[in-house]
């Protein structure tokens, strides 16, 4: 369990504000001054960095933030659409109150083990004037580095369920502002490569949203502990006015909710830096502490599988002469596993339901028993005895409840063979989701991040809880930081990830990988299965990237579970850089950004949590760089052996991505490298304490 260590003797500080100044505000607005707004709220972060604002304007509210003065987000509504009518005008102010809050918080894993939570909060309570007299309060969170803003409606005589057809919640991003998006209610989910376009000429988007204004501010738009609730999309009306649009539900409705509830944290992560995004921990900090306990059965580390044979076509999900999950298969991959330090081995296609078109359709799939030629009970054993467990797979085909009926059963197998962590799928177009029609007729039809799906998603994760099982979906709802309440839930997918290097047309270009971390990657973990030391997809597609790459990937993009995802023959040709592969940690002590520019290159370093050793990896686009990088980070007065994986002379990733380099030198904190990186290119470093 996460461990609560106050930073500041002061605590948590509350404070209820005086009447007489609300009366006054409720003067101005009987005497004719709502023709201009009035500030009715306003709170600070600790350092005095941001301020918000919260105003009525006629009734109507609204929200402001600056930052050293400056305004970063401009006047922008708050309210919902209801079923039963607008909720966002012809309102008062019936209270708010103020608090301070300052505690350290430990991660059982992640990118750092100590949290800093510290910020301000003003509660604004909101009510109609007339009509039904229905009320909600508004709870803004300053911090250093961002705000997070959610609804609250409380227990009410008048408003006993909620039924919202949309937010009409705003983000009018004032600075002149390029943004990095992917499109949102289109059939692939959030697999797309990421678009670079002014943001005045963004459509409906996802989020995160990433943003850089013309004089350097870094912003990123999400949201924080998604729970019973549609995801949020969000939509320019005009110029850089954005509005939040959830996620449809096959019902009507966006979200059905009895009172009292809350939705999910609107967020907003500022920073001089782009680093700064990365660093942050802000999305974390606004989701509730770990309510599962002693959490010590969920294990970050490496595994490998028979996923990339698949993707390459060499073998098949489906029974039959080329299926990969077999005993005999399965028992080499754990023998390799076993030799060279793996914990898991994941085989997909175990199960029935395989054959045949099962995209979209997953009715036929059975995840309580394996196929003739699966031996999982055997398998399970021979795993154990050389401390290699196995990961299991459930792939829905997006039929929902025919999974949710056999869950139980099918956990409790897993549990039962000691099968500590599972991957699941969901794989069908975006709004395809299969529901049962409780009516008959024709299957209702939701999106992958709808509220249907909130409550799919936590409902899984909270069973396999039970049974001390850890969750990757794939093809999943969008991270909101609910690893920090349920850090069983390790990991997922969430976009274009590496198998689109194999067969995508195109396949992952070189800025990719550098978007993501500055894009989605702000998000959450994400299980992007590097190590592709082949740099070869199907047909002989070759992969854009450096060798040295593939290496840099396993820091760059942050996992606490990663795959080597290549074929282990593939390894044993680059056994010099399959050497990073074994060695490289995925639980970290620290974690930090030494440089980066979001789409073009990025260096990250961090401590392993079990050592005293770094790791480095820095990426770049298409374009090759050269980076100075101060090594202060390293302990003062110690000695380190660094072992350097480089891209070699005259390395490409178009015409020659396999020149590679691994040397040694000594260091310390004192001392600076030089990164050169290719184009496509990479660096990895292993910083060990001599």
């Amino acid at each position: 369990m996460p461990t609560k260590q106050p930073h500041s003797p002061r605590g948590s500080r509350t404070t209820t504000t005086g009447l007489p100044w609300l009366a006054a505000a409720a003067l101005l607005l009987a005497f004719g001054a709502a023709a201009e707004p009035v500030t009715v709220a306003s709170v600070a972060s600790p350092g005095k960095v941001l301020r918000v604002s919260v105003q009525l304007d006629g009734g109507t509210p609204s929200y402001q933030v600056e930052r050293f003065g400056d305004t970063v987000v401009a006047p922008s509504r708050l309210g919902f659409q209801l079923r039963d009518g607008r909720l966002d005008r012809d309102l008062e102010v019936l209270g708010q109150h103020t608090r301070a809050f300052d505690e350290t918080w430990e991660q059982p894993w992640g990118e750092r083990r100590r949290v800093r939570n510290h910020y301000n909060e003003v509660v604004v309570q909101l009510g109609e004037r007339s009509g039904a007299k229905r009320r909600f309060e508004v709870v803004f969170r300053a911090f250093d580095d961002g705000v997070g803003f959610r609804y609250r409606f409380p227990a009410q005589p008048g408003l006993r369920e909620a039924i919202i057809d949309d937010e009409l919640t705003e983000f009018a991003i004032a600075p002149t502002a390029t943004a990095w998006w992917i499109p949102a209610g289109e059939p692939i989910h959030y697999e797309y490569l990421y678009q670079r376009t002014p943001l005045d000429q963004v459509p409906l988007v996802h989020t995160p949203i990433t943003l850089r204004s013309k004089d350097g501010l870094h912003i990123a738009i999400h949201e924080a502990a998604l729970v019973d609730y549609a995801g949020m999309w969000l939509r320019r009306t005009d110029g850089q006015r954005l509005r939040a649009q959830l996620s449809p539900s096959a019902e009507g409705w966006k979200v059905r909710r009895s009172l009292p509830f809350d939705t999910p944290w609107r967020t907003l992560q500022i920073s001089d830096r782009a680093g700064g995004l990365v660093e942050s921990d802000l999305i974390l900090n606004l989701n509730e502490p770990n309510a599962l306990g002693d959490v010590s059965w969920v294990k970050p580390s490496k595994y490998l599988g028979v996923w990339w044979s698949m993707h390459l076509d060499h073998e098949s999900w489906a029974t039959g002469p080329k299926h990969a999950a077999t005993t005999a298969k399965t028992k080499k991959v754990i023998d390799f596993a076993a030799a060279h330090g793996f914990r898991g081995v994941l085989v997909e296609g175990w199960n029935p339901g395989w054959d045949g078109n099962w995209v979209g359709n997953g009715n036929d799939f059975d995840f309580t028993r394996p196929t003739a030629d699966f031996d999982i009970e055997a398998l399970s054993a021979y795993g154990a005895k050389k401390g290699v467990h196995i990961i299991g797979h459930h792939e829905t085909g997006c039929a929902i409840e025919h999974y949710e009926d056999q869950l139980g059963a099918a956990l409790d197998l897993y549990a039962r063979l000691g099968v500590d962590a599972f991957k699941s799928g969901y794989v069908c177009d975006d709004g395809q989701v299969d529901r049962r029609n409780p009516a008959g007729g024709p299957l209702w039809r939701e999106w992958h991040d709808g509220q249907f799906m909130a409550r799919h998603h936590l409902k899984v994760v909270q069973e396999a809880a039970k049974r001390h099982i850890a969750v990757n979906p794939h093809e999943p709802i969008k991270d909101t930081g609910l690893r920090r309440t349920y850090p069983n839930w390790i990991s997922r997918e969430g976009a274009r990830g590496m198998e689109y290097n194999a067969w995508g047309q195109p396949p992952n270009p070189p800025e990719h990988e550098v978007n993501l971390v500055f894009t989605r990657m702000l998000s959450g973990p994400m299980d992007y299965t590097p190590g592709i030391l082949s740099l070869k997809g199907r047909g002989g597609q070759a992969i854009p990237s450096t060798l040295a790459r593939q290496l840099a990937l396993y820091v760059a993009i942050y996992s606490p579970i990663q795959m080597a995802a290549d074929l282990p023959e593939h390894y044993l040709q680059h056994r010099q850089a399959f050497r990073f592969i074994e060695d490289v940690a995925v639980d970290w002590e620290d974690s930090r950004v030494l440089n980066g520019e979001v789409g073009d290159y990025v260096t990250i370093v961090r401590k392993d949590r079990n050592s005293r050793d770094w790791f480095l990896g820095s990426i770049t686009d298409e374009h090759g760089r050269v980076l100075p990088v101060p090594l202060g980070f390293l302990d003062p007065g110690v000695r380190y052996r660094a072992e350097i994986y480089r891209d070699g002379d005259g390395a490409d990733f178009r015409s020659n991505p396999f020149a590679f380099v691994r040397e040694t030198r000594e260091v310390t904190s004192a001392d600076a490298l030089v990164l050169t990186l290719a184009p496509g290119g990479g660096q990895a470093i292993r910083f060990t304490p001599l």
